[in-house]
């Protein structure tokens, strides 16, 4: 019933939110000695995801290490600057994809009052 509804966004919102939760874990293990950087395939999870693939499993199969530009000395292959810049970008488009979401949803909630 959810693609039915909310088609490509419903989705998309559920592996944005999961990407987010990746790139915050860099962020938080940016001091963390050997942490290695990931990131979520976006396009691949989502072509995953609507190929019937369950959402955590369409995550957990394009979840990627992020290659270092230059690694740290103690293993950590974090940028910080990098991983701000792409948790703005990815909050941006989550945001986006709400839009869509509440706007299919107040659309359906109009038409059930008659509106």
């Amino acid at each position: 019933m959810n693609e039915q509804i909310f088609g490509i966004h419903g989705a998309a919102l559920e592996l944005r939110s999961q990407r987010m939760g990746v790139l915050a874990s860099n962020i938080a293990n940016a001091a963390t000695p050997g942490y290695k950087a990931r990131d979520l395939d976006f396009a691949a999870a989502l072509d995953a995801r609507l190929g019937g693939m369950g959402a955590d499993a369409s995550a957990n199969a394009n979840t990627l290490f992020r290659q270092s530009v230059m690694p740290s000395l103690d293993g950590n292959t974090v940028e910080l600057g990098n991983e701000q810049i792409a948790f703005a970008e990815n909050a941006v488009a989550y945001s986006a994809t709400l839009s869509f979401v509440q706007g299919k949803v107040n659309t359906i909630t109009r038409a059930l009052k008659g509106e």
